[in-house]
């Protein structure tokens, strides 16, 4: 309890507002003392007398509001401590007093008093306040709480929201001391700084005991804004968009506060979501850094070469990855990563390209390996495989847009002339291990030993031989082995 008092020395008193009654009675003092002044009779005697006559009196303000007289101090003085008592059963951890109280006293002829009036009008007036430290933001008063030690324990837990006790008590003792940091370990991370973004102060000051916070109550407000999250129901006919809107917040908004649940989630009736929008007071920042190795992938490389035959490739140089040692530091805001970037970075082992010669020399006797379509258009009528009990070796193309049919590589007419059922047939072996056959030809338009590009007209589509319609039987062979030419023709 601030109690102030007054013993008649004329001093100015800590409020602006001074009662008319006492100004009159002060007036009326001075014109009486004017008047004793001239008197003959003993002034000694009157003084006596007039004193005898005088009575105390004491008028009283409660938070610069001016609230009567009593005639006895005591009764204010125990009203105040009636409320700490009540107040104290609560509060019992925090030092309570009564609120600005100014008591005044007065000698006064006339001592009328309704110090039950009084009293009544200040037991409203008064109330219970608490030694506190204000913990500003930004120059504004964010929360209260009990004392020093408790706003600095507030700040150390804040930050322990985004790291653990051993980093942050690692960190504190890097700071305390004078030697530089060792150099980090391969896959070693550690806290280099831990900042609050805003201006964080305190103040020793009074408040209301119900405002003081916890330690635990003031940290979690600072982080969110709010001391009580608000939840919804979900009832019938909602959906996820409507109910964000409801409350003032985006869609993302409400996932984010509601994780694994979003505009594409199927809503339960009876469902609680919450639905009270974050807003910290203060964002922790946590910056560390981290020293890993990483691979550098080799990359493939392919070079042209003239000495070599269109279609052959060789390996000059097996790849293999490299490495190298990287330092990153890595910046969090809240527990969310904000930025990253590289502190250092060493090669530790060279990476070595593959690379491939890759043949250009085109020769027309040689094929390149790759097949074009031999026909002018087409489908395929009839695929490699059993076919009437026996083994289909190749491929029909029927129903051309034209009857020309084409060499399908580089190479060298093997054989061109009439093969039982397969009519007039053209062989032509490739130089590389293929050899293609066409038959059923209406017409031959080239010779044994003759040398085709790719593309050259070699005859006409037909039906001779065994053939129930025109069409062109086409087949592949590597290396004497037959093969499916689907698998190698390109369209």
């Amino acid at each position: 309890m601030h109690l102030k008092r007054n013993t008649g020395d004329g001093k100015k008193i800590s409020s602006d507002r001074k009662p008319n009654r006492t100004s009159n009675i002060m007036k009326k003092a001075a014109i009486t003392a004017v008047l004793a002044s001239s008197f003959t009779f003993n002034i000694g005697f009157a003084k006596d007398n007039e004193e005898s006559q005088l009575q105390k009196i004491f008028h009283i303000y409660a938070s610069g509001e001016y609230v009567g007289t009593v005639s006895d101090e005591k009764a204010v003085k125990e009203l105040v401590d009636e409320k700490i008592t009540e107040s104290s059963s609560q509060y019992d951890d925090l030092k309570l007093s009564g609120s600005n109280l100014s008591i005044i006293s007065e000698q006064v002829f006339n001592s009328e008093t309704n110090d039950a009036k009084t009293l009544e009008k200040l037991d409203k007036l008064v109330t219970v306040a608490a030694d506190a430290f204000a913990l500003s933001v930004n120059d504004e008063i964010a929360v209260y709480v009990k004392d020093l030690e408790s706003y600095h324990e507030v700040v150390r837990k804040l930050k322990l929201q985004t790291v653990t006790e051993k980093e942050l008590t690692e960190l504190e003792a890097r700071k305390d001391s004078t030697d530089s940091l060792p150099p980090l370990k391969n896959n070693e991370t550690r806290i280099l700084d831990i900042n609050i973004k805003e201006s964080i102060s305190g103040v020793t000051k009074q408040a209301k005991p119900e405002k003081i916070l916890t330690v635990d109550e003031a940290v979690e407000y600072l982080q969110k804004g709010v001391l009580e999250e608000k939840t919804y129901t979900v009832q019938s006919g909602d959906v996820f968009s409507k109910i964000a809107a409801s409350h003032n917040l985006t869609t993302a908004e409400l996932s984010k506060l509601n994780k694994g649940t979003n505009e594409n989630s199927s809503l339960q009736i009876g469902e609680k979501l919450k639905v009270t929008a974050l807003k910290p007071l203060v964002n922790i920042e946590v910056v560390r850094e981290k020293k890993v190795t990483e691979a550098v992938q080799f990359e493939n490389q392919v070079r042209e070469s003239k000495d070599m035959l269109k279609g052959d490739t060789k390996v000059i140089q097996e790849g293999s990855n490299g490495a190298k040692e990287l330092t990153y530091v890595i910046r969090e805001q809240n527990g969310t990563r904000v930025g990253k970037s590289i502190k250092n970075e060493a090669v530790v082992k060279d990476v070595k390209n593959n690379i491939v010669l890759k043949g250009i020399k085109v020769i027309p006797s040689r094929g390149s390996g790759k097949f074009a379509w031999p026909a002018e258009g087409g489908y395929i009528s009839s695929e490699m495989g059993q076919r009437w009990g026996r083994m289909h070796r190749g491929i029909d193309i029927a129903r051309p847009s034209g009857f020309a049919i084409k060499a399908a590589d580089n190479g060298v007419v093997k054989f061109a002339g009439t093969d039982g059922s397969f009519g007039n047939k053209v062989i032509i072996d490739h130089k590389n291990g293929y050899e293609t056959l066409y038959a059923h030809l209406a017409s031959i338009n080239v010779s044994v030993g003759q040398t085709v590009p790719v593309g050259a007209k070699i005859g006409v589509m037909g039906s001779t031989g065994r053939s129930t319609g025109t069409h062109l039987h086409f087949e592949v062979e590597h290396n004497g082995v037959n093969v499916n030419p689907l698998k190698y023709l390109e369209r």
